[in-house]
This record gives structure tokens, sequence and C-alpha cells, in this order.
């Protein structure tokens, strides 16, 4: 499957903000050692750790494809790809200068 650079940002920026969610969700928990979470808390966490095991799944088979197709090494994709991730977008979803 045919991905381009522009994709592999968007998968990546997806999986970065369901990682984020996983997190705020562990803050907002606490850990479940020390208080058991209820059962929606539980099936609320693992939703989204589900989420972003998923999309970061998607996000790595889409550079490793990419970095084959373009004859680049899939390390140098990826680390391009986190970077061009963590550039902040404008209101169309391109990113802004300055």
């Amino acid at each position: 499957m045919a991905h381009t650079f522009q994709e592999l940002v968007e998968k990546q920026r997806a999986a970065d903000e369901a990682h984020a969610r996983v997190e705020q969700l562990r803050d907002a928990y606490g850990a479940p050692t020390t208080a058991p979470w209820s059962e929606t808390q539980t099936d609320t966490y693992e939703t989204a750790w589900r989420a972003w095991r998923d999309l970061a799944r998607d996000a790595q088979t889409s550079v490793t494809e990419y970095a084959k197709g373009e004859q680049k090494p899939r390390t140098d994709v990826e680390v391009e790809v986190k970077r061009a991730a963590k550039t902040p977008q404008g209101e169309d979803g391109a990113p802004e200068n300055g």
C-alpha cells in the first residue's frame, strides 16, 4: 500500500494523540495497585490503550512500507515523520510557518 509522507505524519499524530489520552487517563485514575479502578475506568483505559497500540502499529507498518518504497533507511524515515508530527499545524492541517 502506497503512502505519502503527509499520510505518515497524520498517522503518527493520531498515535501520539492516543498515547496522550492513555497518559491522561493514567494520571486521572492513579495507579490501579494503589486504589482499584472501577469497571468503567478499567474498560475506558483498556479501550484507549488498545486504540493507541493499534494506531502506533499502523503508523510503524506504514513507515516501514514507505521507507522500502523510497529506498531509504527506515530509521531515517521514522525520525523525519516524528519530527514533522510534532510541528504545529494551522487550521487547514498544514504546518504553520514561523
